[in-house]
């Protein structure tokens, strides 16, 4: 037991030799590995910033491309709905100008067929004229006839001719 009691009571001996090791290594670990070590450390955090410097470029960069995207394809669909308008807009127009051009085609038709009936009641009119004067003078040549064929009633035909004609 004395010998463990001396190891753990402090001795000046041995508090100078364990500075004087302290110091050494102290002295090696500076001049050998606290600066490689203190490198280490620095190049570590500097490629830590670097990364995390990246990774905020690369998330801003992925924000400006995504803004960029819905910026696109509001445009896309602008322009689709644009698109949609003119073709809309231009069907609407063909099928306003296919009515109009039907109805100007249906009343140039229906003119057509007034004059053409027209035209026919004027034609059959005139023939109706031309068959009923026809019919009259065979009617009037027939009745003349039969009153020439009298010579008393042609002798009285022709007093009463020359009478009117007396007259006029």
């Amino acid at each position: 037991m004395i010998l463990a009691s001396s190891i753990l009571e402090p001795n000046l001996g041995l508090i100078f030799w364990a500075v004087v090791i302290f110091a050494i290594l102290y002295f090696v670990l500076t001049k050998f590995a606290w600066k490689p070590i203190m490198d280490a450390l620095h190049e570590r955090e500097q490629s830590i910033d670097d990364a995390l410097s990246l990774a905020a470029k690369t998330r801003q960069e992925m924000t400006d491309l995504k803004a960029g995207n819905e910026k696109l394809i509001a445009e896309a669909r602008a322009e689709r709905d644009r698109v949609l308008k003119e073709a809309k807009e231009a069907a609407d127009a063909m099928i306003a100008q296919a009515k109009a051009d039907a109805q100007k085609a249906g009343a140039e038709e229906i003119e057509k067929a007034r004059n053409a009936f027209n035209q026919e009641k004027i034609n059959a009119v005139a023939s109706l004229r031309k068959e009923t004067a026809k019919l009259s003078i065979e009617i009037a040549e027939k009745v003349l006839r039969n009153q020439l064929a009298d010579p008393k009633a042609q002798e009285s035909l022709v007093s009463s001719l020359l009478a009117d004609a007396k007259l006029n």
